[in-house]
């Protein structure tokens, strides 16, 4: 999804949660400011939803669940909470939570231009502070192309690109995809505008 600074004061963790219970819009929360999410293209969630329906059946096997862009995720450490496009947990509190998604193990965000910086930026940075994260998934909704960020030693991150006809693996959940399953029904192409008579 499309995340906007909103111009609010800076809030505590307890006033965001309790405001946020009441809005009809989503907002994530980071380090005491709020930022509103929009909605997102038909290509970035039929992007999303085709990496659920892949993880789907592969997950169910293993304990784990997929949870697609209205569930939130909660860093608990350092007070902030996310709302990423797909979290996968093979936690077994997060899988008896109601609210909140404290352990994953693999996000992924779908890229879109007003988003690209900020998610392989700051939230790259805000999201490799989970200790369970593993895995990283940026899908670009304008091309396909799909990057990975892997858990490493310490503190290292690996990272791999992958384009059309190669597949993606996620080795945390020991998934494997031929990346065209990501972008089934996508369409790349932008519609000419029509002139004003």
């Amino acid at each position: 999804m499309i995340a906007q600074p909103q111009d609010y004061h800076k809030i505590s963790a307890e006033e965001y949660l309790e405001w946020e219970a009441k809005q009809e819009f989503r907002h994530e929360y980071v380090d005491g400011e709020v930022l509103a999410m929009t909605g997102g293209t038909i290509p970035h969630t039929k992007i999303y939803l085709n990496f659920y329906r892949a993880l789907y059946p592969h997950l169910s096997k293993r304990g784990c669940e997929a949870y697609v862009s209205d569930v939130k995720v909660q860093d608990s450490k350092n007070n902030r909470y996310f709302y990423p496009d797909l979290v996968v947990t093979c936690n077994a509190e997060d899988l008896k939570s109601r609210d909140f998604i404290k352990h994953p193990k693999v996000i992924v965000e779908v890229l879109s231009p007003s988003t690209g910086k900020y998610d392989r930026g700051d939230k790259l940075k805000y999201y490799h502070q989970f200790p369970s994260l593993q895995e990283y998934v940026l899908v670009d909704s304008e091309s396909i192309y799909v990057e990975i960020y892997q858990r490493g030693e310490g503190k290292i991150w690996n990272y791999c690109g992958y384009t059309e006809g190669e597949s993606i693996t996620l080795e945390s959940i020991e998934f494997t995809s031929a990346i065209e399953v990501l972008y089934e029904g996508v369409n790349f192409e932008v519609p000419e505008k029509r002139e004003q008579v």
